[in-house]
């Protein structure tokens, strides 16, 4: 991978991480249309451009925060290029990386105009597959991680950019001391398979073990083995932190069935998540930050942007959310500032 990416990159670059989300909530919605024009302005200027581009979306898996992210990107390109002037196509790997090549390859092949790639599976393998196509990432957590760039400034170079879903670690750890002081172990519950996952789990164990908790790690390797490893995490954790992870987030009522009869609480790191099985979120608009991918695909396409100097993107609010049910069910009380998830 390093020697696909070295490609990409121009020069080597400075560590920083920063991250930020939204809610998902119709008015944020809204407020994000809104914010970028009227449909009618924003299709007269993709009229203008007097062309019609076509553009090929991988996405790793069907759940909530992915496909609301592909929802918002095609919004976002559908309202500022006009409907008759962008086409896509849509195809989903089923959480394969085999099928993922398939996918890309094809776009390779038919020569789209911009891959979406929706998250980190498919990122690697659009960066494996071209050099020559405008490749940007979203719901992909941490750009250096899922590269393996050593020296990361915020701008990934050559033909890729995209979008980020973390939500700051830092204030996750920060929420697990404000819901459990009294806790004491804290079981870190991820897919080993997944890049940015670990990288999660990395950040947010030393946060923890730094707040005074004993941390243990709990991988499954797959969808086959989540049950058995949510039990075992279950039955030695006073609190469970799930990260932004596609295998738990496509397993999240197999995880449910576990934690929920042990009353062990789940802090989940994006909503779909914690609605599924968790009792609180620090959560970000997967929705916004598609349509935020979307505008930036824009000025690419129809703007002439340089994508190899386009700073990975962040969206811009994070909001406290709780699972009302789950936490009824587990007998708590959110503090003040917390926003009920949507049923």
């Amino acid at each position: 991978m390093k020697k696909s990416v070295s490609l990409l990159v121009a020069a080597a670059m400075a560590m920083s991480l920063a991250a930020c989300g939204g809610s998902a909530s119709t008015a944020e919605t809204s407020s994000a249309v809104e914010s970028t024009g009227t449909t009618a302005e924003t299709s007269a200027a993709g009229a203008e451009t007097g062309q019609t581009y076509r553009i090929g979306i991988c996405q790793l898996v069907q759940h909530d925060a992915l496909d609301a992210a592909t929802q918002g990107f095609k919004d976002a390109l559908t309202e500022k290029l006009g409907a008759d002037n962008v086409t896509f196509d849509e195809q989903n790997a089923s959480g394969d990386t085999a099928n993922c090549s398939t996918i890309i390859n094809g776009f390779v092949s038919a020569d789209v105009d911009l891959i979406l790639a929706n998250a980190t599976a498919p990122l690697q393998t659009a960066t494996q597959a071209t050099s020559d196509i405008p490749i940007l990432g979203t719901s992909v957590t941490d750009y250096a991680t899922a590269l393996d760039i050593s020296d990361w400034s915020g701008t990934v170079g050559g033909n890729v950019s995209g979008t980020s879903d973390l939500a700051p670690l830092d204030q996750q750890a920060e929420m697990i001391q404000e819901l459990f002081p009294d806790a004491v172990n804290v079981g870190l519950l991820y897919c080993s398979a997944e890049a940015n996952s670990v990288y999660q789990c990395d950040v947010m164990e030393g946060y923890l073990a730094d707040a005074g908790y004993t941390v243990t790690r709990y991988a499954f390797t797959d969808t086959n083995d989540v049950t058995s490893v949510a039990q075992t995490a279950a039955d030695a954790s006073d609190v469970i932190y799930i990260p932004t992870d596609n295998t738990a987030a496509s397993n999240t009522e197999a995880i449910a069935n576990v934690v929920l009869p042990a009353k062990v609480p789940v802090i989940a790191g994006e909503e779909g998540i914690c609605k599924g099985c968790g009792v609180a979120t620090l959560s970000i608009s997967y929705y916004d930050l598609g349509y935020q991918t979307g505008t930036m695909a824009y000025h690419i396409l129809a703007e002439g942007a340089d994508i190899s100097t386009m700073p990975v993107e962040f969206a811009p609010n994070v909001t406290k959310k709780y699972n009302a049910a789950n936490c009824e069910a587990l007998g708590l009380t959110p503090p003040e500032g917390y926003e009920a998830i949507a049923e």
